[in-house]
C-alpha cells in the first residue's frame, strides 16, 4: 500500500511553517519525521513491487546486471527456506549474499524483517560481506543508515554481522521477527554449534538461512547440508559457470571482476585437476580424504582458519628458513618459519648455488632467522657450502643446517627414512593437532595443494613410506617443492619439537 499524499503533504506543511517561523529547535526532529514517513510509505510499495522478485529489484534499485548464477541464488532464497550454495573462486559468491541481504531489508516491512549474518572470524564478517552490504545501499541509497556491521532504520536496528563464540548456540538469541533472514558466509568455516543456533532463528515459515563458501572440508557442517537427501536446496557454482568461460553477455566491469579461463588453466597446471584445492576453488566441489593420503584436507581446512585476537609473542618464535632447493628445472623454494606461524616465502627458478645463496641470505636479513635448514641432497650441498663461507665472512648468523631426507629415520623402525618421517610427524601429525597456524601463509593455496598430493603405504619391513618426490613429480609433472619447503622450515633438525596446541 503506498502512503497517503496527505500524511506526507501535512508533514512538508508544518515544516514549510516552522522555516517561515524561523523556528529550528523543532525543524530537524520533524524533517527526520518526514523522511521517516516516506521512507516507510515507500517501503511498503517496494514490498508489493519487489518481494516476489529480487532480480528485478537489483536490475531496478540498484542498477546493477546479475548473472545467471547470481539470478539463480537470489530466487532460491526467495522459493526455499535453506539454501545452501558451494561455490568456487572467483565467482562473486558474497557479493551475491549482500544483494539477497539488502533485498530482504528493502522489500519487507521494517518491524517486521531482519538479517543477521556471521562467517569463521568476526574480521570477515565485517571486511566482506558487511562491506558489500555498505556499497549497494550507498549504490541504491537504501532506507536507514550502515555501519561496518549494523543496519539501522529510523534508529531501529534490522540488521547486524556477529561472530558468537564458536560453542555459544545462544549468540544470536533476542531476535524475534517473522522475516528473519541468517546469511552465513564463508560456510565451511562455521562450526556445528552456530548452524544450530542459526536454525533457531529461522522457525517460521517466511524465515530464510543462505549458507554460502568454497567446499574446503570435507569434515566440516556445510559438508553434511550439501549431501544428497539434505532438507536444503543445493546449488553449486563452479568456475566453469563464470560468463567468462561460459560466453554469458555481462557488462565489462562485471567481466573484469569474475574468474577468467586463463586462472582456469593456470590452477589445472599448477594443482593437477584431482587435487582437492582445485576440487575446491574451482570447480566448488568437496573431496574426500583419501584412506593413503599422508595429509588430510579437513585437518589442513582448520589450520587455515584466521584467528580472532593475536597470540602471544611467545607463539612467533622461533625464527627459522627451510630451504628446498631446485634442481633439474625444479623451483628453488625458501619457507618462512615464525613460531607455530607458517609465513613468508622466496622463490627463484636456478639451480646454481652461486645464485641461491644470495637469496637465501635475503631472506636471513629480511626475516631475522637464527637457523637455515637446506635440503643437502645434489645442489643443496654447494648452497650449504655457500652459505657457510658467507657465514665466515660475517655476512650472516644463522645456524646452517644441512638435511639429507634420504638418510635414515630418528624412528627407524616405524619410518622407512626420514623423509617419511617428515611428511608424517610434520605435514600429518602438526595438521591433525592444529599445531601449525596456515592461515597467513604466503602461497597458501599451492602449497596446501601440494601438501595434499603425496600418498603413503608400507614397506616390506612394516614402516611407513611416503611417496618418493620423483614418483610425485613423474604422476603430476609437478614437483612438491613448496611443501617440502614448509616441511623443512617446521623440521626441528634433531632437537625437541614442541608441539602447540
Amino acid at each position: 500500500m503506498t502512503a497517503p499524499p496527505a500524511d506526507i503533504a501535512r508533514i512538508r506543511a508544518q515544516v514549510d511553517q516552522l522555516v517561515r517561523a524561523g523556528d529550528t529547535r523543532q525543524l530537524k526532529a520533524l524533517r527526520d519525521h518526514l523522511k521517516a514517513t516516506v521512507d516507510r510509505h515507500a517501503l511498503a510499495g517496494r514490498t508489493t513491487k519487489y518481494g516476489a522478485h529480487p532480480v528485478r529489484w537489483v536490475q531496478e534499485r540498484l542498477n546493477q546486471t546479475v548473472w545467471s548464477k547470481q539470478r539463480e541464488i537470489l530466487n532460491a532464497v526467495r522459493d526455499h527456506r535453506r539454501v545452501a550454495v558451494r561455490s568456487g573462486h572467483g565467482v562473486g559468491k558474497s557479493w551475491t549474499a549482500a544483494l539477497v541481504a539488502c533485498w530482504w531489508l528493502d522489500t519487507h516491512p521494517p518491524g517486521e524483517a531482519f538479517v543477521v549474518s556471521t562467517a569463521p572470524t568476526f574480521s570477515q564478517v565485517r571486511a566482506i560481506l558487511w562491506r558489500y552490504i555498505r556499497k549497494h545501499h550507498r549504490a541504491g541509497q537504501l532506507a536507514g543508515r550502515v555501519n561496518q556491521t549494523e543496519w539501522l532504520i529510523d534508529d531501529e536496528l534490522v540488521g547486524y554481522g556477529r561472530k558468537p563464540a564458536d560453542t555459544d548456540t545462544d549468540g544470536f538469541q533476542g531476535i524475534h521477527a517473522r522475516y528473519v533472514l541468517v546469511v552465513l558466509d564463508e560456510a565451511c568455516g562455521i562450526p556445528e554449534q552456530l548452524w544450530t543456533a542459526a536454525d533457531a532463528l529461522a522457525t517460521g515459515p517466511d524465515c530464510r538461512i543462505l549458507a554460502i563458501g568454497n567446499p574446503d572440508n570435507p569434515a566440516s557442517h556445510f559438508r553434511k547440508v550439501c549431501l544428497p537427501g539434505s532438507t536444503w536446496h543445493q546449488m553449486a557454482i563452479s568456475a566453469f559457470d563464470s560468463p567468462n568461460l561460459t560466453g554469458e553477455t555481462v557488462p565489462e566491469e562485471m567481466s573484469a571482476a569474475l574468474v577468467g579461463r586463463e586462472w582456469v588453466e593456470e590452477k589445472a597446471r599448477e594443482w593437477g585437476e584431482e587435487n582437492p584445492v582445485y576440487r575446491s576453488k574451482v570447480l566448488g566441489e568437496f573431496s574426500e580424504d583419501g584412506p593413503n593420503q599422508v595429509v588430510r584436507g579437513s585437518d589442513v581446512a582448520k589450520c587455515r582458519m584466521p584467528m580472532e585476537q593475536r597470540r602471544p609473542d611467545e607463539f612467533f618464535v622461533p625464527v627459522e628458513l627451510g630451504v628446498d632447493v631446485g634442481g633439474g628445472g625444479d623451483e628453488t623454494v625458501i619457507r618462512e618459519r615464525r613460531g607455530v606461524h607458517a609465513g613468508r616465502e622466496w622463490r627463484a627458478h636456478t639451480d646454481r648455488p652461486e645464485q641461491i645463496a644470495p637469496l637465501v641470505l635475503r631472506a636471513i636479513r629480511e626475516s631475522g632467522a637464527t637457523v637455515v635448514k637446506v635440503d643437502s641432497i645434489g645442489v643443496g650441498f654447494g648452497v650449504i657450502g655457500e652459505l657457510r663461507n658467507a657465514q665466515n665472512r660475517r655476512e650472516h648468523t644463522a645456524q646452517i643446517v644441512a638435511v639429507n631426507v634420504a638418510e635414515a629415520a630418528s624412528q627407524p623402525t616405524k619410518f622407512m627414512n626420514l623423509r617419511a618421517e617428515l611428511w608424517w610427524e610434520l605435514g600429518r601429525g602438526l595438521s591433525e593437532s592444529g599445531g601449525w597456524d596456515l592461515s597467513t601463509m604466503a602461497n597458501a593455496d599451492t602449497t596446501v595443494a601440494q601438501l595434499l598430493e603425496p600418498r603413503w603405504d608400507v614397506d616390506p619391513k612394516g614402516r611407513i613410506r611416503v611417496e618418493p618426490k620423483d614418483e610425485i613429480k613423474k604422476r603430476l609433472n609437478r614437483s612438491p617443492d613448496n611443501a617440502d619447503a614448509l616441511l623443512l622450515a617446521f623440521y626441528a633438525a634433531g632437537r625437541p619439537r614442541v608441539r602447540w596446541l
